[in-house]
């Protein structure tokens, strides 16, 4: 299920989160945790890559476009 979070306030509050956090409601009761995920691996899943090959690959200039490589998986498809 999604829920989509329109108050400014909570969403810049969320943004600076650096780790899990607690939501609860007005009376203190917990409601669910909001964990940041954007360019994190979830917990306890390891990269198949170092940090070295990461970052090696990131200074290659070279690469392919989406939707040039949407485009191929749709052909084998």
């Amino acid at each position: 299920m999604s829920i989509i979070i329109t108050d400014r306030t909570l969403l810049e509050q969320l943004s600076r989160a650096s780790g899990t956090v607690e939501l609860h409601d007005a009376n203190g009761n917990l409601l669910g945790t909001f964990a940041p995920t954007y360019g994190k691996l979830p917990p306890g899943v390891r990269s198949p890559f170092s940090d070295q090959e990461l970052e090696r690959r990131r200074q290659e200039p070279d690469g392919r476009r989406l939707t040039d490589i949407l485009r191929d998986l749709e052909k084998h498809a």
